[in-house]
């Protein structure tokens, strides 16, 4: 048994400490003989069954889960390493035998969640060098400690385990005794995870050890008020929307359990930006594109293209009542971010299930949108619920935010099915100094300027841009005939290799909801160089002198296109390139070799000042390019 009595006597030294009590040690105990505590209260689980026998649509998620709960039943038990993928792997199966067991009470779903439940107690530990593992793990283990109703003594198991393995580790970091506890003090997507794992575990166990479980959820209420800050103002989250999936699912779980447990959610969600949140999923996902019908981000940092789940948009629709947020997960569903699909359970979906979801359309959603704060991003679209939608973002952005890329300037696009301006997302996590972010990991080509759709400026072995820099869209429009945002890129450029620089601006506007411009405006005392990219993985084929560029993509023939040209300055001209780093430019061993995308590319050399204009304009099938390319108008007069 762990000496809960010790470990509380012990001395405090730490950066985080709790001010007040945030939880009167009442609401702790308030429902102690009430089937579940966390995430469903009496009741909500026989609502789900109502819903199952009324709704086709939850009936389908419904028996989507029964024959995911019937294949666990056929699967090897229990994990036998702390790794992220075998905890999250788990994490989904505790969700899933729980809610089928609650909802039918057949014995064979408990009978198998002890089986797993019971493996992670005889781990020695849960990787708290890695406190995401610690944190998903108790997670796991608190919702299998509530849902399930177990003998005192499984319950004494799971306790002790949750106490020794999870609480204690946690304490420790919230104390500043360990050196794995940076998360406490951090704004990343790693300080809602934590937070609201350990919380979940403190919530689950506060009936029956409340000193030890108070302290855990004060620490972690204040500690996690320091990410949810980056909600502000609006709702955006600066490390892309993948990483947004991940924090707002372990804060939005958290404060979904203490709403739950003791009734509030002691205002952590009334803090700025976050009852906005569910809109940034929404505008900046695209269309859903070809093949297979996903629905693809604008992936910028560290992230993913593919389409995020985002169960908790459900629970956040609920909380704000903001019918449009279930809309997203309810429909845009095709695309997986595999990458982190173990720790949103499907289960969350039928039991925050929403008969009254409503489209961006139908809610009046604006076509366009501006995320400021640290993102620092636009998107535009021509349409809502429209496969074949023109879809563009833009981001500034601050090249310190945590997973972020040198990729302040840089846009995608959508058009006719298909993406024609791709971000090639993250390498491989595992690539040597690949998160130091002081070093080697501004060698790779896909966390480099030049592995984006945006500018290099004079090319060299060092960092492409300021790794420092924190750069704004200065100026937003949207108009039904001309929506644009204008980005102020001179501090992403502002370094020793790039010192005479003056001013470099980006413009990407949406004329007419047909046409795209990307206008740069650089202004330098000294002649520069100049490389601008669009990576794409269509097929390209260039016009005679080069001014003028054909996209194809697409499955089959007749294939849609993008016609795309140099409206100024007069002797640009496009080339095509291998998506590698340029001579200049450091090429470790172990990155990825990018095939099949390659980068349509403008190269401008010795000149002190340029207006680099690109028109792009999708074309379907038998569909002409335009008679002539616009005129070229100054940014400062759009």
């Amino acid at each position: 048994m762990v000496n809960v009595l010790n470990a509380l006597s012990q001395p405090t030294n730490t950066s985080i400490q709790p001010r007040r009590r945030y939880i009167p040690q009442t609401y702790l105990t308030n429902f102690p003989t009430a089937p579940t505590r966390l995430l469903a209260k009496v009741g909500d689980f026989e609502h789900v069954w109502e819903l199952v026998q009324t709704n086709a649509k939850a009936r389908s998620l419904y028996e989507q889960l029964k024959k995911d709960a019937e294949a666990v039943l056929q699967q090897p038990s229990g994990v036998n390493e702390s790794t992220l993928l075998n905890i999250r792997a788990m994490l989904d199966r505790i969700y899933t035998l729980g809610l089928i067991y609650r909802l039918e009470g057949d014995n064979r779903y408990s009978d198998r969640a002890w089986a797993e439940l019971e493996s992670a107690t005889h781990l020695p530990d849960w990787n708290p060098q890695s406190f995401l593992n610690t944190a998903e793990m108790t997670h796991a283990l608190a919702i299998g400690y509530d849902w399930f109703p177990w003998t005192e003594k499984q319950r004494a198991t799971l306790r002790d385990a949750v106490v020794a393995k999870g609480l204690m580790p946690a304490l420790q970091c919230y104390r500043g005794q360990a050196d794995f506890g940076w998360w406490v003090r951090s704004p990343s997507n790693w300080n809602q995870v934590c937070n609201g794992g350990v919380g979940m575990g403190a919530l689950a166990l506060s009936p029956e050890l409340p000193d030890l479980c108070q302290q855990i959820l004060d620490y972690a209420v204040q500690s996690l008020q320091l990410s949810m800050n980056d909600f502000a103002p609006d709702g955006g989250w600066a490390e892309g929307p993948g990483y947004w999936d991940y924090a707002t699912f372990y804060s939005s779980v958290f404060l979904a359990a203490l709403e739950t447990a003791i009734g509030g959610d002691l205002g952590l969600a009334a803090m700025p930006g976050f009852s906005d949140t569910g809109l940034f999923p929404i505008y900046v996902t695209g269309p859903p594109v070809n093949p297979g019908g996903a629905a693809r981000t604008f992936n910028f940092a560290d992230s993913c293209e593919m389409g995020l789940q985002a169960y908790q948009m459900l629970w956040l629709a609920r909380r704000f009542q903001r019918p449009v947020y279930s809309w997203y997960p309810q429909t845009l569903t095709a695309g997986l971010d595999m990458r982190f699909a173990h720790f949103r359970s499907p289960a969350l979906s039928l039991l925050w299930f929403d008969p009254g979801e409503r489209d961006p359309k139908s809610e009046g959603l604006p076509l366009d949108k501006y995320f400021g704060g640290r993102v620092q991003v636009a998107t535009f679209r021509n349409a809502w619920n429209d496969k074949n939608a023109l879809f563009v973002g833009l981001k500034a952005g601050d090249n310190k935010a945590n997973h972020s890329h040198l990729d302040v300037g840089t846009f995608v696009l959508d058009a006719l099915g298909e993406r024609w301006a791709d971000d090639i997302g993250s390498d491989n996590y595992s690539l040597p100094g690949y998160f130091d972010a002081q070093g080697q990991r501004w060698n790779y080509y896909r966390t480099r300027a030049e592995g984006h759709n945006t500018l290099v400026l004079n090319p060299s072995q060092g960092p492409d841009q300021d790794l420092n820099a924190a750069a704004k869209i200065t100026r937003f429009l949207s108009e039904p005939a001309k929506a644009f945002a204008i980005a102020d890129l001179t501090p992403a450029y502002h370094k020793p290799s790039n010192g005479s620089l003056e001013k470099l601006e980006r413009g990407v506007a949406l004329l007419n909801r047909t046409t795209i411009v990307v206008q740069d405006e650089v202004t330098e005392k000294q002649p520069f160089e100049l490389w601008w990219f669009m990576h794409t993985k269509a097929s390209v084929r260039l016009g005679e002198n080069g001014s003028t560029a054909m996209l194809e993509r697409g499955p089959s023939a007749p294939r849609p296109r993008l016609w795309c040209a140099i409206a100024s300055p007069s002797d640009a001209r496009f080339s095509l390139m291998d998506a590698k780093p340029l001579p200049s430019s450091p090429n470790p061993p172990g990155q990825a070799d990018n095939s099949p995308v390659r980068k349509l590319a403008v190269h401008l050399s010795g000149v002190t000042s340029t207006r680099l204009t690109v028109v792009m304009a999708p074309l379907s099938v038998g569909q002409e390019p335009p008679g002539q390319v616009l005129s070229v108008i100054p940014l400062e007069e759009w």
